[in-house]
């Protein structure tokens, strides 16, 4: 039996098997598919949340952390693993922004590098930008992250430990619940043991919470998370066109080191449904081509969608079930996954190793925010 079982092979899945299996215990990580595979791989990487300053300090604590772990990490997996995750600091350019007062209010409070900027800075910042832009947000320190990249580095270094078992294409049922505690989980065929069980499977998190008890009632509390698309499209463009992540109008355009160039995203809720529509593709290159006109001759590579796990305020759900002992989760992140990924990993582990806690964990404990939360998912 395993130390600890963990339900979902996002980025959050491994970074907490990783975690764990370097303070010694024994890890089996379990996927309905394949590792990073799902909202993981379909983000764009942009390691801030847009609009930053339009979030409760819930986000912003855990996003501060995260942006200045992510350099050090970046490093890391690509001197033991060989895959770089190619993440890139060349900053954030928010063009017309309405709430600028908010904007320097907030950045004044966490101490963020935030300035208002000219047209002048603009254009010598970011030459292909459309014309006729006045004024803008920037973030020099924000930076973004080739997330596929980021998936396969984290899987290879996973694979190169003894005491992570890797389990792909195993769909898990339930959780399974004796004597009021988690001791695994049911699987279509099987049955999988361990000490302790992690819930990180985003989107699908609220569906496994259910354990049946002796009288058909369910031990688990209900998880208030629900799939929200997100459609992107990526243009294959030469490198130097766009240099760094530029946003209008909630769009975003993201370079990537061989040229290409991500532009995201929708906001959908349509179920389980991850089919791509022809309404979100012209959206989504008109606002491309808002921001950068040269896209226009170019061709889009690729368009895809992928699940968020939308949960009530944007803010995730992050520590152990009350009602069910040795059962924890860290899911609910929403338009945020890849941003928070480290300071909740972390931030999980450090409770369920005993350790002292990065941030203050109370706010994303999840029976607390089960009773805050109740019914209502943004």
């Amino acid at each position: 039996m395993n130390d600890f079982l963990i339900v979902g092979g996002g980025v959050i899945g491994m970074m907490t098997a990783r975690i764990l299996a370097d303070s010694g215990a024994d890890v089996t990580i379990v996927d309905r598919g394949l590792l990073c595979k799902e909202s993981s791989w379909a983000g764009g990487g942009i390691v801030s949340p847009l609009y930053p300053w339009r979030y409760r300090p819930e986000i912003t604590a855990l996003a501060n952390w995260s942006q200045g772990y992510y350099p050090q990490l970046a490093k890391a997996l690509a001197e033991e693993t060989g895959i770089d995750p190619e993440f890139r600091s060349g900053g954030m350019l928010m063009l017309r922004v309405d709430d600028e007062a908010e904007a320097l209010a907030w950045a004044e409070k966490y101490q963020q590098p935030l300035t208002q900027v000219t047209k002048e800075f603009i254009y010598s910042t970011e030459a292909s930008i459309a014309p006729g832009k006045e004024q803008a947000i920037w973030m020099p320190e924000v930076g973004s992250i080739r997330n596929p990249r980021l998936g396969k580095a984290l899987k290879k270094s996973l694979e190169q430990r003894t005491n992570v078992r890797i389990l792909e294409h195993v769909e898990v049922k339930s959780i399974r619940v004796m004597d009021g505690r988690a001791i695994g989980v049911n699987t279509a065929n099987s049955v999988l043991s361990a000490g302790q069980v992690i819930v990180c499977s985003g989107a699908w998190s609220s569906g496994l919470f259910n354990a049946e008890g002796a009288n058909g009632e369910n031990l688990l509390p209900q998880l208030p998370i629900e799939p929200v698309r997100g459609q992107m499209m990526v243009y294959k463009a030469e490198p130097g066109l766009v240099n760094r992540v530029v946003m209008l109008d909630g769009r975003y355009v993201i370079p990537r080191n061989d040229g290409r160039i991500l532009v995201g995203s929708t906001l959908e809720y349509d179920g389980f449904n991850k089919q791509t529509t022809e309404e979100a593709r012209q959206s989504l290159q008109a606002s491309a081509e808002a921001i950068i006109p040269a896209l226009k001759e170019i061709p889009v590579e690729h368009h895809w969608c992928g699940l968020r796990p939308g949960s009530p305020d944007g803010v995730p759900f992050i520590g152990a079930v009350e009602e069910v002992g040795h059962l924890h989760v860290n899911a609910g992140h929403f338009r945020n996954g890849l941003v928070l990924a480290p300071a909740a990993t972390e931030l999980l582990c450090n409770q369920l190793l005993g350790q002292q806690t990065i941030i203050d964990p109370a706010p994303y404990q999840p029976s607390s925010r089960l009773e805050e939360t109740e019914g209502e998912i943004i």
